[in-house]
């Protein structure tokens, strides 16, 4: 996905190089990428720091500790501890796992693909059995 929004931000910068406008770089990059384009938000965020002299696509370095609860390690322990017992909340499963519930919430949908469906956590494609 960030090579994807690196690339977007390049031809972005080609954009306002050309003297396009936010609303035109924003149609160009709809037109290529379709629903993989960035938000519009962000389009006209970075359009306009091109516009300001910014030179480098990528983004700054940030302090701070990097995450490193979302592991392949912890993504294997919380897909067995749903399959055990599909009822537990996000709260237990973060105080079990002793890592934040953000954390817990994002491995579930984003890298386990699943959705709440009357308080149990189940695939949102029915058909693929996601944990055996």
């Amino acid at each position: 996905m960030l090579e994807l929004e690196l690339e977007q931000r390049t031809n972005m910068k080609f954009g306002v190089k050309l003297g396009k406008s936010g609303n035109e770089i924003r149609e160009m990059l709809v037109q290529v990428y379709g629903y993989n384009t960035m938000k519009k938000t962000a389009v006209y965020k970075w359009v306009k720091r091109f516009s300001e002299g910014r030179e480098s696509v990528t983004d700054k370095e940030r302090s701070g500790q990097p995450a490193t609860s979302r592991t392949e390690e912890n993504i294997a322990k919380i897909c067995h501890i749903v399959c055990e017992n599909r009822r537990l909340t996000v709260r237990s499963i973060a105080e079990h796992m002793n890592i934040d519930r953000e954390t817990v919430r994002k491995i579930l949908t984003e890298d386990l693909d699943m959705r709440k469906v009357c308080a149990k956590m189940v695939p949102k494609d029915l058909l693929t059995q996601q944990c055996l």
